[in-house]
């Protein structure tokens, strides 16, 4: 009886070892997004996605109410269980990929084709960064009327490369199934590296760097 009634107790156990194994890696793959986004931007400095002003605003821990509450939750914390998960985690998962020859194809084709024609139409305030990771024609009035056709198609292009990339991430790095999340990450990090002036979409409106 005994024996059968360690069985529950150790299918629990395995159950949470798998679910360590196969967690999805935030912290890599904003940098993996960074790293990839800014290679295709460039020029000014990388800014992470975490620090874009976008959800919690900055000190938004130091407030006192905050504080206490923090204190409250930290004295609830079994801080050596968490530290034996962090260790599993970091066992259980390498960090994220982008330094596959089809990823850096791509990379390579939509950096040509910001600098050649999309920089100038998210400058002019013609094209934003929507909030799906995909570029959209916010004000084709903004665009001269003899580049239309070709600002329509380049951002044709570069939405399906975008759609390719983010399911080649996925893919490269053994997990197809994460590939809506890279996606979320990718285009917190897209609205993340705009630079001044330019257009970004949040909470279903435009807003302007």
């Amino acid at each position: 009886m005994r024996r059968w009634m360690g069985l529950p107790v150790a299918a629990v156990m395995l159950t949470a070892c798998v679910t360590i194994n196969v967690y999805f890696p935030a912290a890599e793959a904003r940098e993996a997004a960074q790293e990839f986004v800014e290679k295709v931007i460039g020029d000014d400095a990388a800014v992470p996605a975490d620090e874009a002003g976008e959800g919690t605003s900055p000190g938004a821990s130091l407030q006192p109410g905050n504080a206490a509450s923090a204190l409250a939750l930290a004295s609830r914390i079994d801080w050596w269980a968490l530290a034996g998960v962090g260790s599993a985690h970091a066992q259980g998962q390498p960090d994220i990929t982008i330094k596959t020859p089809a990823i850096q194809a791509i990379q390579s084709r939509m950096a040509s084709r910001f600098e050649s024609q999309l920089r100038a139409g998210f400058d002019a305030g013609a094209l934003g960064f929507a909030a799906d990771g995909m570029i959209v024609v916010r004000d084709a009035g903004k665009l001269p009327l003899k580049d239309r056709v070709a600002i329509n198609q380049a951002v044709a292009d570069d939405n399906r490369d975008r759609k390719a990339v983010y399911r080649e991430v996925a893919v490269a790095n053994g997990h197809p199934e994460w590939e809506s999340q890279i996606r979320d990450v990718f285009a917190r990090q897209w609205i993340a590296s705009a630079r001044k002036g330019w257009w970004y979409q949040s909470g279903g409106s435009w807003k302007q760097k």
